[in-house]
């Protein structure tokens, strides 16, 4: 019989065990069941404990780490501090100069709950300071506003209308703009001055026809430098301020639990996933347990 031979007839033959061994497994397997029964009930227990704490984790980090509430209060009191800091700081607009003609320009963005209750405001602002409205465009929609208006206000009265408008609501933006007139009116002065001079010694001349051509250019040339100088005047004697009114922009709503939820997902998966396949090897275990212990 060859090696081959042998070795299938030890794989096929059944050998029984003795009597007082089979006796004597039993025995120790009937007096130690406890301690399988006593982890598959840790196994049992372990699995909604584990799976209640990860549930639990997860819905505390989305409520603590959601930043909704720290966005709102961080919006809310930006435009309080910038709105209240302009408004009852002290510190007024730069002051036009008395003494030189300036173009005075001032631009304001102001956050109100009411845009037309604000545009009446402040068009009754500009009229209580001697000034008038020089454009309105107003745009509502529900609880949902927009307004731009322009102010043409006494140049002297400027601050005091810059502050009463900055009474309006949260001043988010302002800005000044000054340019100084008082060079080129100079300049225009002196031009003219030289020009009535040149009019003077023509007309003292005996009049031909080429003198009454240069008296009649020279004389409309002065005529528009001092329509000129007149328009500059004018324009410097009154401050333009722009008024930008509109209300609070809506307070974002984020998501932020939906995304930590999809990011918990994957690991409770295989946490789940690990726990079944440990219960699946316990059993798997003590099924080929049951089995040996039939064969004795």
């Amino acid at each position: 019989m060859s090696q081959r031979d042998v070795l299938a007839e030890l794989q096929t033959a059944h050998v029984e065990a003795p009597p007082e061994l089979r006796a004597r497994v039993r025995l120790i397997a009937a007096q130690a069941p406890q301690p399988r029964r006593s982890r598959r009930r840790f196994a049992l227990v372990l699995v909604p404990v584990v799976a209640a704490a990860i549930a639990a984790g997860v819905f505390f980090s989305t409520r603590s780490t959601t930043p909704q509430p720290t966005v709102e209060r961080g919006l809310a009191f930006h435009a309080r501090r910038v709105g209240a800091g302009a408004a009852s700081s002290g510190t007024p607009a730069p002051a036009p100069s008395g003494k030189r003609l300036q173009l005075y320009g001032a631009s304001m963005d102001v956050q109100v709950k009411d845009v037309a209750g604000a545009v009446a405001r402040a068009q009754r602002i500009a009229a209580s300071l001697g000034g008038f409205t020089s454009s309105v465009h107003l745009s509502t929609q529900k609880k949902r506003g927009h307004a731009d208006l322009v102010l043409r206000v006494p140049r002297k009265h400027v601050q005091a209308a810059v502050a009463r408008l900055r009474g309006l609501g949260a001043v988010v933006g302002e800005q000044v703009d000054i340019q100084d007139l008082q060079a080129g009116v100079n300049a225009n002065d002196r031009t003219i001055a030289r020009l009535q001079a040149r009019l003077k010694a023509l007309r003292a001349l005996p009049p031909t026809d080429a003198t009454t051509r240069q008296i009649a250019a020279l004389t409309a040339r002065v005529v528009a430098l001092q329509r000129q100088r007149a328009a500059t005047v004018r324009a410097a004697r009154f401050a333009t301020v722009q008024v930008s009114l509109s209300t609070p922009p809506a307070k974002a709503k984020t998501h932020a639990h939906h995304h930590y939820l999809r990011d918990a997902l994957p690991w409770l998966g295989g946490a789940a996933a690990a726990l079944i396949l440990l219960l699946a090897l316990r059993g798997l275990g003590r099924v080929r347990e049951d089995r040996l212990l039939s064969r004795l």
